[in-house]
C-alpha cells in the first residue's frame, strides 16, 4: 500500500494582489548609468579579461546565479551583457525562476515568510502557481523550464518584460535553464504542480546545460551566490562532458571560473583543505575553485554582497569592452 499523501485540494489559494510584497519595481533596478559602486577586488579585471577573450574565442561564459542576485536588481545589467555576447547561458534555481517572473507579470516580488507562515498561507498564491501550467505545457512541448517560461512572457506581453531574465533571454536566443529540486519552490504548493512534468522539464533544462559545458573550454563559469545547487549541477555536466570528450579525443581544462560570495575563505582558495574546518564543506570552494580546474583552469574568489560586486564586474568589463553597451 502507498503511504497517505496530503489532499491539496484542501488549500486555500488567495489572488496575489492581496499579498505584501517587499520588492518593486522600477526603484529596485540598478542600470547600466548606474555610478559603479565603490568596491574593488583584484581579481576583477582578470575575470573581466576572462570573458573578452571567451567572446573572442566564441566559448561560452555561463552565469549560474540564486535569486539574491535577481533580487538586487541586476536584471539590466545582466540583460545588457548578454546583448554584449559576455554572458551566454543563464543558469538558475527555482526561486529565481519565480522572482522573475512575478517581476515581469505585476512589477513586485517578495513575500515575508514571518509575515505568511503563520497561519500558512506563505506561497499560495494564485498568479504564482499559474508558473505551473506554464511549465506543464513546456514539458509536454519538449521544453526546459526556462525555455518554456521566457516564451510565455513574451508571448503574454506581461508589462515588465522588458526586464524579465527569462523574457530577454529567450528573445536572445540565450539559454537559460532552471535547474529544481522538487519541494523547495512555493510553486511547488500548489494542486496544478505536475511533479512528473517538472521533473521532465527541469531535466530537459539539465541537458541543455550539460550541453553548454561540453564546449566550455576557454571559457568562463561565473558563480554568484549558489551554494549547493550551482556546483552540484556544475559538477555533475563537467562530469558527463568530459566523459565523452574523453572519448573523443578533446579536453575540457582550460577554462575560468569565479566564485561571487560572503565566505571568508581565506587568502589562498586555490588548495583544498582539511575536513576539519568549516570551509571544505562550502561546496563552491572545493568543487569550483580547487577540483574541477586542477587540470589547467584558473580560479578567483570575490567576497562581497552581490549588490556591489556584480556592478564592479559590469562596469570593469565596460571599460574594456571599450565603453560600449549594446
Amino acid at each position: 500500500m502507498p503511504y497517505p499523501i496530503f489532499d491539496r485540494s484542501r488549500l486555500r489559494i488567495k489572488p496575489i494582489d492581496e499579498r505584501v510584497n517587499d520588492l518593486q519595481l522600477p526603484q529596485m533596478m540598478v542600470l547600466p548609468e548606474t555610478p559603479a559602486p565603490d568596491f574593488s577586488d583584484p581579481s576583477i579585471p582578470k575575470i573581466s579579461a576572462a570573458m573578452i577573450e571567451a567572446r573572442e574565442k566564441e566559448a561560452p561564459v555561463i552565469l549560474m546565479m540564486g535569486a539574491h542576485l535577481l533580487r538586487k536588481g541586476m536584471n539590466p545589467l545582466i540583460i545588457d551583457l548578454m546583448k554584449r555576447g559576455l554572458i551566454t547561458h543563464i543558469g538558475m534555481n527555482g526561486a529565481g525562476c519565480i522572482h522573475d517572473y512575478e517581476l515581469a507579470r505585476i512589477g513586485a516580488t517578495t513575500e515575508s515568510v514571518a509575515r505568511y507562515i503563520h497561519e500558512g498561507q506563505f506561497g499560495l498564491w494564485k498568479e504564482s502557481g499559474e508558473l505551473n501550467d506554464l511549465i506543464n505545457q513546456g514539458a509536454d512541448a519538449g521544453l526546459g523550464i526556462g525555455e518554456a517560461v521566457g516564451k510565455a512572457i513574451l508571448e503574454r506581453g506581461y508589462a515588465y518584460a522588458e526586464t524579465s531574465l527569462l523574457a530577454q533571454a529567450y528573445r536572445l536566443n540565450v539559454p537559460l535553464t532552471v535547474h529544481v529540486s522538487i519541494g523547495s519552490d512555493i510553486i511547488h504548493e500548489h494542486p496544478n504542480c505536475d511533479g512528473a512534468k517538472l521533473g521532465k522539464a527541469t531535466y530537459q533544462d539539465f541537458l541543455v546545460f550539460t550541453n553548454t559545458i561540453d564546449h566550455l573550454e576557454n571559457g568562463v563559469y561565473l558563480s554568484y551566490g549558489t551554494a549547493i545547487m550551482g556546483p552540484e549541477v556544475y559538477l555533475k555536466a563537467l562530469a558527463m562532458s568530459r566523459n565523452a570528450a574523453f572519448q573523443e579525443g578533446r579536453q575540457i581544462s582550460h577554462f575560468t571560473t569565479a566564485v561571487f560570495d560572503l565566505q571568508d575563505l581565506g587568502d589562498d582558495w586555490h588548495q583544498e583543505i582539511p575536513k576539519n574546518q568549516a570551509a571544505y564543506y562550502f561546496r563552491p570552494y572545493k568543487t569550483i575553485l580547487v577540483r574541477t580546474v586542477a587540470d589547467g583552469g584558473t580560479s578567483y574568489y570575490v567576497r562581497g554582497d552581490h549588490a556591489v560586486t556584480f556592478p564592479a564586474l559590469y562596469h570593469s568589463l565596460s571599460e574594456m569592452d571599450g565603453g560600449r553597451n549594446a
